[in-house]
């Protein structure tokens, strides 16, 4: 079996949601309180083994401050982890353009020339965290590995799952055992199979480039990736892994990026005491 070495950041999309703020700075490179985004995906991944990161982004997008060694800053904040301040500093990094916005699958494809044999895929609007360290005792989420770990014990491409209480928003699963068997997009939520969720982590085989080039998004349109996880399912399999015990925080819109950036410091230990307190009193007033 070919070991998982690479891994996928999708930060393509123009962040309409985001907007004014996403015409100044990518989403995926917005703070979650003091750490990028993309500063929890990059370790992520490599925590789970990658050694190559393939970033998709957009010709309106710039990750080159991200991407440099900023291990500058240790002389005005020596109590900062230096793998938050260069957290690409130990793998090689390659950048790939999506020039018009054509969905996940066709954002895959521009990678996939580059990438020989499984791969993890990491949506770069959705931080999944099974631990709340501060930035002097960073420890990475485990979701990616999790994925990784799955695919070494059945060979077949994975899908992360997440329960919610608003499936109506996200793309359902139905289950039969350890595989899922059925994808239904943003049904209501009295049709929906299950409250499993996608919740934007991929472990993806090397069949991938080949199935897009077959379901391809002349046909499928922006469904094209789902078309591709259906053929999986029809023939060898697709694993879903429910990622219980994390919490899930989404950067592509205003109202669950400000829940995220609350629930997050009340959960880190140098900050939830003050901001609790904070948050009582003001809710007093």
């Amino acid at each position: 079996m070919a070991a998982v070495e690479d891994a996928v950041l999708v930060a393509g999309g123009i962040g309409s949601r985001m907007l004014p703020a996403s015409a100044a700075i990518a989403k995926e490179a917005l703070p979650l309180v003091d750490i990028p985004a993309i500063t929890h995906l990059a370790r992520e991944a490599v925590e789970a083994g990658a050694k190559r990161l393939h970033i998709i982004t957009s010709p309106s997008k710039d990750f080159t401050g991200l991407l440099k060694d900023n291990s500058w800053a240790l002389a005005n904040r020596s109590d900062i982890s230096k793998e938050l301040l260069s957290p690409f500093a130990e793998v090689e990094v390659q950048i790939h353009v999506q020039e018009i916005p054509r969905g996940f699958g066709d954002a895959l494809s521009c990678a996939l020339g580059s990438i020989d044999g499984p791969f993890m895929v990491l949506l770069g609007d959705n931080i999944l965290m099974d631990s709340h360290s501060t930035v002097s005792n960073y420890t990475p989420s485990n979701a990616s590995k999790i994925l990784v770990e799955a695919y070494e014990k059945t060979s077949l491409p994975c899908v992360g799952l997440a329960a919610v209480k608003d499936p109506e928003n996200y793309g359902v699963v139905s289950m039969d055992g350890q595989l899922v068997k059925e994808i239904v997009e943003k049904p209501s939520r009295e049709n929906a199979p299950s409250n499993l969720v996608l919740c934007g982590r991929y472990l993806f085989t090397a069949d991938t480039a080949d199935l897009l080039s077959k379901y391809s998004f002349e046909e499928y349109g922006e469904l094209q990736s789902i078309a591709v996880q259906k053929h999986w399912m029809e023939n060898e399999g697709l694993v879903g892994v429910e990622l219980e015990g994390f919490q899930w925080y989404d950067s592509g819109a205003p109202l669950p990026w400000l829940k995220g950036q609350i629930d997050y410091a009340l959960r880190r230990e140098d900050m939830s005491d003050e901001i609790r307190d904070w948050l009582k009193d003001r809710l007093q007033r």
